[in-house]
């Protein structure tokens, strides 16, 4: 079973940056559509940027795109989430998603994915 290990949260001035890093603990990675999610206290997990396997085609949550820029590295086994111009309401737990049953396309919803990180805080201040 694949693993994934998020990095790069923290805390952040309204309107800085932050890039996430997840990394898969399998070669196999760069065959599984991969996501970002996130999660803010009392709300549902939500999509945010989703890549395919080859890492053509991306796709954003509207309150992100602009913003947000989503790459893959598939010789390091890695997905990014560049973040910038942040804002408060960015603040939430940011997990690495990975579908590693052969789905293509963009995948949004939270039920195509069956691995996930541990997730990583970001807190944007105002």
């Amino acid at each position: 079973q694949v693993q994934l290990v998020e990095s790069g949260g923290g805390l952040v001035q309204a309107g800085g940056s932050l890039r996430l890093s997840c990394v898969a603990s399998r070669r196999a990675f760069s065959n599984y559509v991969m996501a970002w999610f996130r999660q803010a206290p009392g709300k549902d997990r939500e999509f945010v940027s989703g890549i395919s396997w080859t890492g053509a085609s991306t796709n954003y949550a509207d309150s992100v795109k602009g913003r947000f820029t989503i790459s893959r590295d598939n010789a390091k086994n890695t997905v990014y989430l560049q973040m910038n111009r942040l804002k408060p309401e960015d603040t939430a737990v940011y997990y690495c998603a990975a579908n590693s049953i052969g789905s293509r396309g963009l995948l949004t919803s939270i039920t195509w994915y069956d691995v996930w990180g541990q997730g990583t805080q970001v807190t944007v201040s105002s």
